[in-house]
């Protein structure tokens, strides 16, 4: 049985997915930004000289992750690889990946902000966005369908 709390959490994860997989794609194809009107001048403080590094990072960790993700949440599958990074033992690693995948986009957002030297409003978007898809991990609702039997 779906709850409410999992839709919303597969929604938010299908949301970041995408995005980051477009907006990461555009900074692999377009490593100087020039696609989606970033200047490289905006990496002065940073230690990248091109958006490359950067977007592989975004396409792959914000983008393909939680996108295979909302699909392991579906299916439930075994993965002793999986596991092995699990620091939840009586939940399925699933469910421990979607935390994993909040912090995250937290700790993305403030290296961002640290290295661009700079705050803009889809910093604070997403970062609720990621404290939202926190707390609906957290509720007791998705918790029980996630955790192992005894």
């Amino acid at each position: 049985m779906k709850t409410t709390g999992l839709i919303y959490l597969i929604f938010l994860l299908a949301f970041l997915g995408l995005g980051a997989i477009g907006g990461g794609g555009a900074l692999i194809v377009s490593p100087t930004g020039k696609l989606i009107g970033l200047p490289l001048s905006l990496l002065d403080p940073s230690p990248f000289n091109s958006f490359l590094i950067p977007g592989l990072i975004l396409f792959t960790v914000l983008g393909l992750a939680p996108c295979l993700l909302i699909i392991a949440l579906l299916k439930k599958p075994e993965s002793w690889f999986a596991e092995m990074l699990n620091c939840f033992s009586d939940m399925h690693w699933s469910w421990t990946y979607c935390v994993y995948i909040a912090f995250g986009l937290i700790i993305w957002i403030q290296v961002e902000m640290v290295f661009i030297q700079a705050v803009s409003w889809l910093h604070t978007f997403y970062i609720i966005l990621a404290l939202i898809m926190l707390f609906i991990t957290l509720l007791p609702t998705v918790r029980q369908l996630y955790k192992k039997s005894a």
